[in-house]
């Protein structure tokens, strides 16, 4: 079934009952406050003949005409006046009372025996009457009972006009209302119809489409902002992944090259033993990048899937500093540059280490790796609002403002760092931002071509809240 027709059924189930409950509500309450004011009226009636006995006495002659001189609301036209003595009898009547004969009843005899008015509705050819007989008690006797009733005709004439009302206009309001939940239904999943003719086309493998939806800050208004964004990121991944496949391959297949070439190349004839050696080292060299390549795929694979466990545990990064220092001063003898310590805040964040460590360690070692003979690569530790700052300077060949904000994606190496050293894989950055944000930290960058760069490892202190 049709989402539009969903929601206009139970758009119209529920305008229904809604409007049944209050038809019904309505004339149910009419009915009864209606019924309260003739009670009312003749409560008010009834106090009146008994006001005029009291005053001017009970005796057998006295007529309704004599009592009406004295109270004209006694003659009132809608209403009809009977007194009853205490066996029952009737020994004064109003004239309009004579076209029925409205004796007293048994129960309200009795009641008026224990001194309370009686209410009673009685039913006659063509209408009904709503009578109250009011007992006149003196001393404790029971002398008179006044009876005064009115007919219900008029009330229950009302009441029938207002039920044929109801059951014209309720029917007539809701087929009203199911057209404008129709049409308003329609008008509401129209985005949803241009949602799905765009979804349609994005299936089909154009993840460069987009919704043209008007944000409108509404439900749908949102729906198309968030299924934007959703194929934004997919469209992004699909092109990490395409660009990853691409330069993995091309890692991957630099080295195989390179060995397939010079295995062909001694193979054509027959070389002395050092020329067979020196092609298994080149082979070898090429295998233990190859391999470090894998294994740097397979970590960063298992750190997506949530494999890598990380340990929490409180690390003294000074201590950390200092020893991976000696390590750098031996990388940085081998090209000719030198690696120093600045200063040193004491600082200790919970992590992992290993970890830490090997993220420190890959970021002193570009350092070293892309700096010139002679440079300088300098390592710092401050702290500031709670942060842990792990600065890297070094005197290299700098990074372009272009490129900053890709050297994190994996085997991404811009053109000056593949000139001037074919070491790296693209990958260690990559590993080193994971290791940063598992950390709760991140990696800033300060870099300028030619005059090298800074790595800022920040970094959340133990007992923080960053």
């Amino acid at each position: 079934m049709p989402l539009r027709v969903k929601l206009t059924l139970w758009y119209g189930s529920v305008l229904a009952l809604i409007l049944i409950l209050l038809g019904t509500t309505l004339y149910a309450v009419l009915a009864r406050e209606l019924k309260d004011q003739v009670d009312q009226s003749l409560e008010e009636a009834a106090t009146t003949a008994i006001r005029s006995l009291e005053q001017h006495g009970f005796g057998p002659f006295i007529q309704f005409d004599d009592l009406s001189s004295h109270f004209p609301e006694l003659a009132v036209l809608d209403k009809f006046f009977q007194i009853f003595s205490p066996t029952g009898r009737i020994t004064i009547q109003s004239p309009n009372v004579k076209s029925h004969d409205v004796p007293l009843s048994q129960t309200a005899l009795e009641t008026a025996f224990r001194g309370h008015a009686t209410y009673e509705s009685a039913r006659f050819p063509g209408e009904t009457l709503r009578l109250i007989s009011v007992p006149i008690m003196y001393q404790g006797n029971l002398l008179n009972i006044v009876q005064v009733g009115t007919s219900l005709k008029p009330l229950e004439e009302a009441l029938h006009r207002l039920l044929v009302v109801l059951l014209v206009s309720l029917p007539v309001a809701l087929l009203a209302s199911l057209a404008g939940g129709w049409f308003l239904a329609g008008r509401a999943l129209r985005p949803v119809h241009a949602i799905t003719e765009a979804a349609q086309k994005i299936a089909a493998g154009d993840l460069a489409q987009r919704l043209t939806v008007e944000s409108t800050g509404d439900e749908i208004g949102r729906l198309a902002a968030t299924f934007n964004d959703m194929i934004a990121r997919l469209d992004a991944s699909f092109r990490q992944v395409r660009q990853f496949s691409s330069d993995a391959s091309h890692e991957l297949r630099t080295p195989l090259t390179v060995m397939k070439g010079e295995t062909e190349l001694v193979l054509r004839r027959d070389r002395d033993c050092e020329d067979y050696k020196s092609v298994l080292e080149s082979n070898l060299e090429e295998i233990d990048r190859m391999t470090r390549i894998v294994d740097e795929l397979l970590f960063l694979s298992r750190a997506d899937m949530g494999e890598v466990k990380m340990a929490s545990a409180p690390v003294r990064l000074e201590e950390l500093i200092e020893d991976i220092h000696g390590q750098a001063s031996l990388l940085g003898q081998e090209q000719d540059v030198k690696v120093s310590l600045g200063s040193l805040d004491p600082a200790t964040v919970l992590g992992d280490e290993l970890r830490l460590r090997e993220l420190l360690l890959n970021i002193v070692d570009n350092a070293v790796k892309y700096s010139k003979p002679g440079g300088l690569v300098e390592i710092a530790l401050r702290t500031d609002q709670g942060m842990a700052r792990l600065s890297v300077r070094d005197q290299g060949i700098g990074i372009r403002q272009e490129a900053l904000g890709r050297i994190f994606d994996r085997f991404y190496r811009t053109e000056e760092a593949r000139t001037h050293t074919n070491k790296g894989t693209g990958l260690g950055l990559a590993i080193c931002a994971w290791i940063a944000e598992m950390h709760r930290g991140r990696i800033e960058v300060e870099s300028a071509p030619g005059a090298g760069s800074t790595f800022t490892i920040v970094l959340p202190l133990a007992g923080s809240k960053a």
